[in-house]
């Protein structure tokens, strides 16, 4: 049964087809999901540590080794790396990419299970192991939040009531605080009074802790009823812990006779936060999965609105980041790119094809996009980036489809045929090469759709999208374009000039007939072409993932390892104070301490780090970033030379990484970092176009250690603890208790004052002879001894204070970045011999990594899954023909496909990034699409007698204006995406590679059809001769 005759037979079932379509599409466009990236599983999850005391290579040998032990016994695990400091150890596991997000959760538990199981092996003083597996949790939703002139216990309330508030609104997960300030409650004993009195720090931090302990007072039973009875409450004010008591030499004293007792902010907070210059602490919203974040978001702006007039005066909340306003952006841009596509198609096809064929056409292109729509709604597919990107993508073979039905039908109807005949004559001819095609074309992507890894989890709906509209577009346009093209088009009289003989038509006709003749010259001008366009492929910029349209720029900073909270918040304020006196600012947010909160999928916010700087900079125009990305480097480099400043553009898709990074591993950290200061060198000298070369290991640092004399000490009763004591008591402080506020639990920490005013002001000179005068208690002597008496003197040292390992071994990583607008690829060239060809010592070994590793790996995924795609679309086109020789031509032309795509890049000096890869599987689609319908034709041609060498012209000429105006329409479809950075450089693609792809078909595929049929050719001289 022939399907096109049957929809004009029974309209009534093409009608509701297309009205389902449409309204579906409009219900679908409703109700699916929005999302600004794909939901994409990230599959690592951080073990925290403590080890309070013990020195960085301690933690790494003593926590991180027995740890890791334990967790690389999962079969799950691609690899494991581990930061260690003086006191804290962070391993981060990652797991293989074949496992999807719905296994995680019972990998997190074997996770847990493993490193509960090592916690015996652990040495005393470590503390519990903490897992936390919510590491991947986007808080797209993310403000700063300003409060100046309220008290720091006000800002926490105020924090506290928001997050309560904000997460009992309808779809939201979870919400994040962070960067609020640190409080605690201080109790500073005078020195010469304690050792009057004869009592130790120890003593005031013992009656402070049971003050405040929580103990169960048992129960009573009355009456039949069991009660409860509660324990005295603690102290639950500041002025109650001063006021109380110790008993010394059977006297009872106050804390206040003998130490100051006051509340206030660490000296080191964990991290510092500011919102265009103003101490602010910042609020992150997660939305549920599979929930629509515009929905969400706009749920969350409507509960802050209500609460308003409940937050103090003065309290500001500002967006630092909006996903449901850039998801929302995104969706209203495509929409407008939708119809302005649409419109281009539409005129073009009413100038070339008339205004009927022009409703036609556009009618069966809005159609397949609504309907696709539709099914995105019905599986579950949301609508991101990376879907809307696959429509965008499919645009130039959905209307393919169409324009070869239609221009077939006018053509036929104008000789005179019925809409029915002409309908059936022209699917019978094409319907199956069409559906052939679109196969093919969608397999095209099926390789990186379908690959089991991360790659293909994140990519899944450009595959599934693309997969769906291209079905979509050919059933509608065996259904649809002949019912349309029944009420539209005129049946002619016939028997006119033939549509073939205008004056366009002729000129191919005879190009080709030329072309035909001087074969062999044709296949070396493309062969040399093919050539020229390879070598010139070689220079288009690489780029891992584009820049997104998010008007934002990073800021990251690093003092020397060693360095202050304090030194690093100074010099982030001269950034500030330079970013405020510019226009084309709007805002800046300031993170010293650590990064901020995963705001979207892409960031990856930095570990804690005292000596780290970072700024979130957004501008008001996109256009804005490059120049303030050239003054901000400039300005950063020049004012703050004692640390790291680099700029970062916001890029889609996870970053590649530093563009050049080189790991050494062993087992001695002394040799690693010569290793890492050869390499350095050798870069240096290879590349001048490196930049911000520097380790993960940063600098080394100062280390004060007391010489314990262990005779002297003993004999007193005095050990090695009593000494660290004593110091940290003089120094930082040690933690007494904590102090209940409410659902806060603030520490009280007993400190000297001395310490903290010394220390903290005056030189290392200054603070060695403040602590040599320290007296610690000894127990056994009942007197305070001094601690000059106990050591013999200080000793300095340096030392790794930060330890990186992968997969159980020492791992230092050099890092670099390369000039703005250099291609990274071309700079790893430069270096990669010189660094290849270092010696290493026995036991020691190298590997590459940033982008180099992300690319290859990304690379080897696609190689895996892309042979088996091939394979399938080889396949589908010889069972199409049923012979080799048709096949063949059509994939010789394939290879040819970058040609335009490298002139289109390297004339628009646009890299060839991620989206332009996908552009150029379009493109082979489209490519090959047009090879079968052309290839078919010519063979439906000789197959009627006609003889070869016309069969080929005329057959040729009959598809010139469908590939033409397929080409046209799709080229100037792409126009509207020039201006949007994401998807710029895959649009160039398609443009340039399909203007070429079209001569390709157009003159390529006949020369080469000409070409493999020897014997046709042969036949028809004979046939001439006789």
């Amino acid at each position: 049964m022939n399907i096109a005759r049957a929809s004009i037979d029974k309209a009534l079932i093409t009608w509701i087809v297309m009205l389902g379509c449409l309204l579906g599409g409009i219900w679908g466009f409703a109700t699916m999901g929005r999302l600004e990236d794909p939901a994409f599983t990230i599959k690592t999850a951080v073990v925290f540590t403590s080890y309070p005391g013990a020195s960085a290579d301690q933690v790494a040998r003593e926590v991180t080794e027995p740890l890791e032990s334990a967790i690389q016994q999962m079969s799950e695990i691609d690899h494991i790396t581990s930061s260690n400091k003086p006191g804290i150890s962070r391993i981060t596991v990652e797991i293989e990419s074949t496992y999807d997000g719905t296994e995680l959760p019972q990998i997190w538990d074997k996770l847990r299970n493993r490193v509960s199981d090592a916690q015996p092996s652990l040495p005393e003083g470590a503390g519990t192991s903490i897992v936390n597996d919510s590491f991947g949790d986007v808080f797209g939703v993310f403000y700063g939040i300003t409060a100046p002139g309220f008290t720091d216990a006000e800002v926490h309330d105020l924090a506290e009531f928001l997050r309560r508030e904000v997460l009992a609104v309808e779809g939201v997960a979870d919400v994040t605080l962070a960067g609020l300030p640190d409080e605690a409650i201080f109790v500073e004993p005078e020195t010469a009074i304690l050792t009057n009195l004869g009592l130790p720090p120890a003593a005031i931090a013992s009656a402070i802790a049971n003050s405040n302990a929580v103990a169960s007072a048992g129960s009573v039973t009355q009456q039949g009823q069991k009660i409860r009875i509660e324990a005295p409450s603690g102290s639950d004010s500041v002025e109650e812990i001063r006021g109380l008591t110790i008993g010394v030499g059977g006297e009872v004293i106050e804390v206040t006779d003998i130490a100051r007792v006051f509340r206030g902010r660490v000296t080191d907070p964990s991290m510092i936060i500011r919102f265009d210059g103003q101490e602010a602490f910042t609020m992150g919203v997660a939305g549920k999965a599979g929930l629509n974040i515009v929905d969400v978001g706009k749920r969350v702006d409507a509960r802050l609105d209500q609460l308003m007039p409940d937050i103090p005066v003065g309290v500001e909340l500002h967006p630092i980041y909006q996903q449901h306003v850039v998801v929302e952006e995104a969706s209203n841009a495509f929409l407008i790119n939708l119809a302005l596509s649409v419109a281009i198609v539409v005129v073009v096809l009413a100038l070339f094809m008339g205004w009927r064929a022009a409703v036609v056409v556009g009618t069966t292109l809005l159609l397949t996009v609504v309907g696709t729509l539709f099914f995105m709604s019905l599986f579950g597919i949301e609508m991101e980036r990376i879907s809307l990107g696959a429509l965008i993508i499919a645009m130039g073979m959905l209307v393919d489809n169409a324009i070869v039905v239609a221009e077939g039908m006018q053509g036929d109807m104008a000789q005179g045929k019925s809409s029915r005949d002409a309908a059936q004559d022209i699917a019978g001819k094409t319907q199956i090469p069409l559906l052939g095609a679109t196969v093919i074309g969608i397999m095209a992507f099926a390789g990186i759709g379908l690959s089991p890894d991360a790659t293909g989890e994140f990519l899944f709906s450009l595959f599934a999208v693309i997969a769906i509209s291209l079905l979509l577009s050919w059933i509608l346009a065996i259904t649809a374009t002949p019912l349309l093209a029944h009420y539209f088009f005129k049946r002619g009289a016939g028997g006119g000039a033939g549509q073939y003989d205008g004056p366009v038509f002729r000129a191919y006709a005879a190009t080709l007939r030329l072309a035909l003749k001087l074969r062999w010259l044709v296949v070396v001008a493309l062969i040399g072409i093919t050539v020229a366009c390879y070598i010139g492929f070689g220079m288009v910029k690489q780029q891992f993932f584009p820049d997104s349209n998010t008007p934002l720029i990073y800021v990251h900073y690093k003092l020397p390892q060693g360095a202050s909270i304090h030194s690093t918040s100074d010099d982030m304020r001269v950034i500030e104070d330079w970013l405020a006196e510019r226009d084309d600012i709007i805002s800046v947010a300031t993170f010293v301490g650590g990064g901020a909160s995963r705001f979207m999928l892409t960031y990856a916010p930095e570990e804690s780090l005292a000596t780290y700087g970072h700024l979130i900079i957004r501008t008001e125009q996109l256009e804005q970033i490059a120049p303030l990305q050239t003054d901000l480097e400039a300005f950063g480099r020049a004012q703050l030379p004692q640390g790291e400043f680099r700029t970062e553009r916001l890029a889609f898709g996870p970053g590649g990484g530093a563009p050049i990074a080189v790991r050494f591993s062993g087992s001695d950290p002394d040799i690693l970092r010569q290793l890492a200061q050869d390499a350095t060198a050798r870069m240096h000298e290879a590349s001048d176009q490196l930049i911000d070369l520097r380790t993960d290991w940063r600098e080394r640092e100062l280390v004060l250690k007391p010489i314990y004399a262990a005779e002297r000490a003993q004999t007193a009763g005095v050990a090695r603890e009593d000494i660290a004591g004593a110091l940290a008591t003089a120094t930082d402080g040690s933690q007494a208790g904590v102090y209940r506020e409410e659902d806060r639990l603030i520490p009280i920490i007993v400190r000297l004052p001395a310490g903290r005013s010394a220390g903290a002001d005056a030189g290392t000179g200054v603070s060695a002879s403040h602590l040599i005068d320290q007296p610690v208690y000894s127990e056994s002597a009942s007197a305070f001894i001094p601690i000059e008496q106990l050591i013999d003197g200080f000793t300095y040292e340096v030392q790794d204070t930060l330890i990186q390992r992968r997969d159980r071994l020492f791992t230092i990583t050099v890092m670099a970045g390369v000039e703005s607008g250099v291609n990274a690829a071309s700079v790893f060239t430069d270096i990669r011999g010189d660094i290849e060809a270092m010696p290493l010592p026995e036991g020691y070994r190298m590997a590459w990594g940033g982008e180099y590793e992300n690319s290859t790996e990304a690379q080897e995924s696609l190689g895996k899954q892309l042979p088996l795609s091939l394979l399938s679309m080889v396949l589908i086109s010889v069972l199409l023909f049923g012979r080799l020789r048709q096949p063949l031509i059509i994939w010789l032309l394939v290879p040819m496909a970058v040609n335009g795509a490298a002139l289109g890049l390297l004339s628009t000096g646009l890299p060839f990034s991620f989206t332009a890869l996908l552009g150029l599987l379009s493109l082979s689609g489209m490519l090959i699409k047009n090879g079968i319908v052309l290839v078919e034709e010519i063979d439906l041609t000789r197959a009627e007698g006609v003889p070869f060498t016309r069969a080929v012209v005329e057959a040729s000429t009959s598809r010139l204006r469908p590939v033409v105006l397929a080409a046209a329409t799709t080229i100037l479809g792409m126009i509207p995406l020039l201006g949007d950075a994401f998807f710029a450089s895959m649009a160039v693609t398609i443009m340039g590679g399909l203007g070429f792809a079209s001569i390709l078909t157009l003159i390529a595929a006949p020369v080469f059809y000409y070409l493999v049929f020897p014997k046709a050719r042969r036949e028809e001289k004979a046939a001439q001769a006789a």
